[in-house]
C-alpha cells in the first residue's frame, strides 16, 4: 500500500514555482520592435509616402497617399514585429520539464505580448508625432476641402494678415462696370452698402443650401444694373452665371471632401490590418527564435 502511495506520489505533476511568463525578453522585443517601428516610419516619410498636395495635379492625390501610406505600414509592422518577436523568443529562458506544444505556445504568446507591448509604447508615447507626421496630407486636404466647402459662409486672413471675405470675389465680378470708360454714377457710400447687402444675400443663400431665392434674385438683379449699367436682362444673367460658379465650387469642394473622407476610411483599414500581420508576424517569428534557441543549446551540449 504504501509502495503504491508513493509511485503515485512520484508520478503525479508538479506545478512549477516560477511563471511562465518571461518578462524580460518581452520588454527587450518590445524596445526592439518600437525603436524599428519608428526608424522605418520615419524612413517612409522621407520617402514622401506622407506627402500629398491639396492642389490639382501637384503631388500625390489623398487615395494614392492613403494606400501607399498604409501598404508601407504592413511593410513597418511586418519587419519590426519580426524582428522584435523573434528577439523575444531567443532571449527567453529555457523551460524544462514540458511538452513542446507547450513550448511552442509560450513562444507565440511571448511573441505576441511583445508586439502588443510595443503597439502601446508607439501609440501612447510617439502617438501625436507620428499622427502629426505621416497624417500631414491627408489633414491638409480634408482642410482645403472643408474650407472650400464653407468658404461662401466663413472668413479667412490674407497675407498680410487683414480680413478676407471669402465672399468678396462673387460680389465683386457682380459689380463690374459694363463699360469700364464710362464712370458709374455712385458715390462710395452707396458702393459700400449696395456690396455689404449682396454679401448678406450670398451668406443667406450659402447658409440655406446655396439655392437663391427669387425674391432675392430680382433684387441682386436691380442691384447689378444700377451699379454697373448694365441692361435687365444682361444683369440677370450675370447674377445667374455667378451663382452657377458658386454651386461648381461647393460641388468641387464636396468632392474632394469625400474624396479625403474616403482615403482615410482606406488608411484606418489598411492599418487596423497591418496591426493584424504584425500580431501574426511577431507571434511565428517568436517561436522560431525559442525553437532555434532550443536546438542551438541542444546541438552546443551534444558537441561537448
Amino acid at each position: 500500500m504504501q509502495a503504491t502511495l508513493a509511485t503515485a506520489e512520484a508520478s503525479a505533476p508538479t506545478e512549477s514555482s516560477s511563471s511562465a511568463v518571461n518578462w524580460g525578453p518581452i520588454i527587450a522585443g518590445a524596445f526592439a520592435a518600437s525603436t524599428l517601428t519608428v526608424m522605418l516610419l520615419l524612413l517612409g516619410s522621407g520617402l514622401g509616402l506622407s506627402m500629398v498636395s491639396p492642389w490639382s495635379g501637384a503631388g500625390a492625390s489623398a487615395t494614392t497617399f492613403a494606400v501607399s501610406t498604409a501598404v508601407w505600414l504592413v511593410v513597418v509592422q511586418w519587419l519590426s514585429s519580426g524582428v522584435g518577436g523573434y528577439l523575444t523568443g531567443r532571449l527567453r529562458t529555457k523551460w524544462v520539464g514540458i511538452h513542446t506544444d507547450e513550448t511552442y505556445f509560450r513562444d507565440t504568446a511571448h511573441g505576441f505580448l511583445a508586439w502588443a507591448l510595443a503597439t502601446l509604447l508607439v501609440a501612447g508615447v510617439l502617438g501625436s508625432a507620428l499622427s502629426a507626421a505621416l497624417g500631414s496630407g491627408v489633414q491638409a486636404v480634408s482642410t482645403v476641402a472643408a474650407g472650400a466647402a464653407t468658404g461662401a459662409s466663413a472668413g479667412a486672413a490674407s497675407k498680410d494678415g487683414s480680413a478676407f471675405d471669402s465672399t468678396s470675389y462673387y460680389v465683386d465680378a457682380l459689380f463690374r462696370p459694363a463699360d469700364l470708360t464710362k464712370p458709374v454714377d455712385a458715390d462710395l457710400q452707396n458702393e459700400a452698402a449696395a456690396t455689404a447687402q449682396a454679401s448678406r444675400i450670398l451668406l443667406a443663400t450659402a447658409a440655406n443650401g446655396g439655392e437663391l431665392a427669387a425674391d432675392d434674385s430680382a433684387y441682386l438683379t436691380q442691384l447689378v444694373a444700377a451699379r454697373t449699367g448694365l441692361p435687365q436682362a444682361d444683369a440677370k444673367a450675370r447674377v445667374d452665371a455667378m451663382m452657377a460658379k458658386v454651386k461648381d465650387a461647393k460641388i468641387k469642394a464636396q468632392q474632394a471632401a469625400d474624396t479625403a473622407r474616403k482615403a482615410g476610411a482606406t488608411f484606418a483599414l489598411l492599418g487596423a490590418l497591418s496591426m493584424v500581420v504584425g500580431a501574426f508576424i511577431a507571434s511565428v517569428a517568436a517561436a522560431l527564435g525559442g525553437r532555434q534557441r532550443d536546438d542551438e543549446e541542444a546541438t552546443y551540449l551534444a558537441d561537448r
